[in-house]
């Protein structure tokens, strides 16, 4: 996989979920996130669990694990990202700036 590549799945990524957050699909877990009662606190706490899933998958040197769980933080860093109004740019843009 390229660069490129990457690239190019991170933003059909997001988009998907900027998409989810404008319709609002009754059968979509993304959408789900948006209008959950916890409101943003529910992603958060997606995020920790998550976050405890990869941090055990590689206690357990688990490569399998840690690259699913690694998937799952990366999509829920989204989500918050859309939930703040922000984009994928803004993240692209500080971490060529810690290069």
């Amino acid at each position: 996989m390229t660069d490129a590549d990457a690239d190019e799945i991170l933003d059909d990524l997001f988009h998907v979920i900027e998409q989810r957050k404008a319709d609002l699909p009754e059968d979509s877990y993304t959408a789900s996130l948006f209008t959950h009662e916890k409101g943003e606190n529910a992603v958060l706490e997606k995020l920790g669990e998550e976050t405890t899933e990869l941090i055990l998958a590689a206690k357990d040197d688990d490569h399998e694990e840690i690259a699913h769980e690694s998937a799952d933080i990366v999509y829920h860093l989204l989500v918050l990202l859309a939930m703040q109004d922000m984009d994928v740019a803004d993240l692209r843009d500080e971490l060529a700036e810690r290069r």
